[in-house]
């Protein structure tokens, strides 16, 4: 091994002379870059190959060719590039070598090694590195995407960027992004044609010699792989991202009819079909652009765009009365009264029209949670807030086991100071399942903080643990004794913990809450700290190796504490820790004793 070494640092000797003779390096720092590079050639050749040791030497090789870039730009000397920088990056290229050919799975090696190739203008070697990559790694789409990517825009090879293509939809016949990424590529080598034809044509150039057939130029090769396409891949969604793709292309009109024809036919009970015909009309326009010049007339032809996709919208909710139909509908209503317009009779419509669409997909019973959100701020935000309120009460009739609608209906209700906040709460509570009222008994018991008496709030508290499931009054222990140490300090919350220390379950995080408030206190006193501890750890002593440290750096720090104990601990610490843990714990203990901790 040792020869090895001595003959790859000899390697490096002509590189090294040149640049001390340059006067890019001084003699001192070539010699600290031979003891540099014996010591990563010595752990890159030893038996034990270890990943990081690669990635460490290939890092100082880079970072020694932006030092001699630096000082090239310093100095103003541009000369013997190949004798320096060429054999680095000569070497750094096997080091990436060996280091994928030894680490196979991991891509993010590869992908620096093509990353640092692109830099250096290698372009053949990013071939073979892609063909070598795909070779072990063919089931990953994205990276026959990456390749054929890289053959296309930057080797400029429609040729092998379709060849890609192909060979990567052997192996996923099914992948929609592969689809689209090949549609792309022969709308833009069709582009590129079109392109090269034109140019040809303005210098006046014989073009019977150079092939342009007429089929590729009009897109007829993308046209083969869209009906591959959707012949494989189902779905309005997909259809629709293809047209999306077309539609960059300003020669693809036919290409772009016959998808749109095709979705109409194939998904016609798809409301995402529907959704992008109605968007479509504000595209077209209904008057010629010169009765349109005042701000007037601009506003009346946005109005009528509107009103045509509404009528498209109207059929669609006729013919397919779903949940998602209405869910386009109203984002398309919102979208259009959010956009910001100077005309009043424009705005007004919008508004007239945003609350229509909402209030009939309520009473159709197909207005998702999401939506009844945005519907109540926005009834809110006009002031109108009896409607809210009676949009908020009527909401849980369709849907009484639903959790958000109820949570949405309390929030409304408690910002509009309701009278039937509590009678609300006792209703929901009565509908829902215990698992399902978390949320609900957290924002009750924080409204009645505000609005009722201390004792009120401390028996919702209790029947709150009592109501729920195991997991959630976990959160609501921690919650209750919050709200006493913030109501009635430390006395309170010491008696709430008290009444809940035999309680189970119980989470790490109570007990550290008690332990955080007796340290807050002016008098903290360690006798109450260890029984905090010591009922944390009767708990969490097996799975939890941080709640030991603490209380031993307690012991050590607290001007009562008994650092004699701390050994006492250690023990039962390294008995009770299970598994990794206590590998855990002792490297913490020794970092703790050092004083790294």
């Amino acid at each position: 091994m040792a020869e090895i070494i001595e003959q790859h640092i000899e390697d490096r000797l002509p590189e090294l002379l040149q640049l001390e003779r340059v006067g890019l390096f001084t003699r001192k720092e070539i010699k600290a870059v031979i003891k540099k590079a014996s010591a990563l050639e010595y752990k890159v050749q030893r038996r034990a190959l270890f990943k990081e040791d690669f990635i460490n030497y290939i890092q100082y090789e880079i970072n020694l060719l932006e030092l001699i870039k630096k000082r090239r730009a310093r100095t103003g000397y541009v000369f013997k590039k190949e004798e320096i920088e060429f054999s680095i990056v000569h070497r750094i290229q096997n080091l990436f070598r060996r280091a994928t050919a030894k680490w196979k799975e991991d891509i993010q090696l590869w992908l620096s090694h093509v990353a640092f190739c692109k830099k250096w203008n290698n372009k053949t070697q990013i071939s073979k590195i892609f063909s070598s990559l795909l070779a072990i790694h063919p089931n990953k789409p994205a990276l026959w995407i990456m390749a054929a990517k890289w053959e296309m825009e930057d080797r400029l090879s429609s040729e092998s960027a379709r060849h890609l293509f192909l060979r990567a939809l052997r192996f996923h016949p099914e992948s929609p992004k592969l689809y689209q990424e090949y549609f792309r590529m022969e709308l833009m080598h069709a582009e590129k044609q079109r392109k090269e034809k034109q140019e040809f044509e303005q210098a006046k150039m014989d073009l019977e010699e150079l092939d342009f057939p007429e089929e590729i130029l009009s897109g007829g090769l993308a046209r083969i792989v869209y009906k591959e396409a959707v012949s494989k891949i189902k779905g309005a969604e997909f259809h629709l991202s293809l047209l999306s793709i077309a539609k960059l292309f300003t020669f693809a009109g036919d290409l772009q009819k016959e998808i749109y024809d095709h979705l109409q036919v194939l998904h016609a009970g798809d409301p995402l079909t529907w959704d992008f015909v109605a968007r479509r009309e504000l595209e077209l326009e209904s008057q010629p652009l010169g009765e349109l010049a005042s701000k007037q007339g601009k506003a009346a032809e946005v109005a009528r765009r509107e009103e045509r996709c509404c009528a498209v919208y109207e059929e669609a909710v006729s013919s397919l009365a779903t949940e998602a139909m209405w869910k386009c509908y109203v984002t398309f209503c919102l979208e259009r009264f959010n956009r910001k317009t100077n005309n009043k009779e424009l705005r007004e419509k919008r508004q007239e029209r945003a609350m229509d669409v909402f209030k009939r997909a309520h009473e159709a019973r197909l207005l998702s949670e999401d939506l009844y959100q945005q519907w109540l701020d926005l009834l809110l935000g006009l002031g109108l807030t009896e409607v809210a309120l009676g949009a908020a009460l009527a909401m849980t009739d369709c849907c009484p086991d639903s959790a958000p609608r109820w949570q949405l209906q309390l929030q409304v209700l408690i910002r509009l100071e309701s009278s039937e906040v509590n009678e609300r709460f006792e209703e929901a509570i009565q509908h829902l399942r215990a698992k399902d009222c978390l949320p609900l008994w957290s924002l009750w018991v924080e409204w009645s903080e505000g609005a009722h008496s201390e004792a009120d709030t401390e028996a919702l508290f209790q029947k709150s643990l009592l109501a729920t499931v195991p997991a959630d009054s976990v959160i609501m222990k921690e919650k209750y004794l919050d709200w006493a140490y913030r109501t009635g300090g430390h006395k309170k919350a010491k008696k709430v913990f008290i009444s809940l220390r035999e309680n189970r379950p119980f989470s790490v995080q109570f007990f550290k809450r008690m332990i955080q408030i007796e340290k807050e206190q002016e008098t903290c006193k360690m006798l109450n700290l260890r029984e905090y501890y010591e009922r944390a750890l009767r708990e969490f002593g097996s799975v939890n190796s941080d709640l030991w440290l603490d209380y031993i750096k307690e012991e050590l720090n607290h001007p009562c504490g008994k650092p004699e104990n701390c050994g006492q601990i250690h023990w039962r610490a390294m008995k009770m820790l299970q598994g990794e843990l206590v590998e855990e714990f002792v490297a913490k203990y020794t970092f703790l004793q050092i004083g790294q901790l």
